[in-house]
């Protein structure tokens, strides 16, 4: 189990920048158009298979929701911080917003076609992450996709890093890979690129899919 603490101190933390990081990067993904392809292929591959609506697991102030939700499958986003969910309900007043914890997410089981995971892990202890990561298998239907961003490293351990908003680790795509593949998910393809300006590691994604 996830000590509460973490849990607190997180939310907190984006509680108290939610209003800056909205302004910052509501439209961040204009300028990723590698993202935006990315996004476009989880969106075919989730409608493909029709097996239910795509959860934005931390959201944020739901941009990515937003997008996702304008390519066709019907997204909501769930975010721990009640300020984030707060704007983003404010943002998109025609989406759902829910605030909730990856680590026991108030849905039932194989409800969802879709995980969006972007950067939302980055702060989990690297011990914690199974347990997140069973999480998503048991909301997700058989034949469901799970998009997890996060900032990439090549040492094959997890490393610490000073996040602006709270401590976070970066992963080599191999290793979260690996416990990926130790939860139950396949592997489809992944995206690794170089920092742009003002970004100080890789950005990597990984695509898998339940079986």
């Amino acid at each position: 189990m996830i000590e509460p603490s973490a849990l607190h101190d997180t939310k907190h933390a984006y509680d108290a920048v939610a209003s800056l990081y909205a302004e910052l990067f509501s439209d961040v993904l204009e300028a990723l158009p590698l993202e935006r392809g990315l996004l476009a292929a989880f969106a075919e591959l989730v409608q493909a298979h029709n097996a239910g609506p795509v959860a934005d697991i931390g959201c944020g102030p739901g941009h990515v929701t937003a997008y996702m939700h304008a390519l066709g499958p019907t997204t909501f986003g769930i975010d721990l911080s009640s300020e984030m969910v707060a704007l983003a309900r404010q943002a998109h007043p025609d989406l759902r917003f829910d605030e909730g914890s990856m680590t026991a997410l108030d849905l039932a089981d194989g409800v969802l076609g879709g995980i969006l995971a972007l950067y939302s892990t980055i702060h989990t202890p690297p011990r914690h992450l199974p347990i997140v990561f069973a999480e998503f298998q048991r909301v997700l239907a058989p034949g469901g996709h799970l998009l997890i961003g996060f900032f990439a490293g090549d040492d094959p351990l997890p490393q610490e890093f000073d996040h602006k908003v709270t401590l976070a680790y970066r992963w080599s795509p191999d290793s979260l890979m690996d416990l990926l593949r130790q939860a139950g998910f396949a592997e489809i393809g992944r995206l690794r690129r170089e920092p742009r300006d003002g970004e100080r590691f890789h950005q990597a994604h990984l695509l898998v899919r339940k079986p």
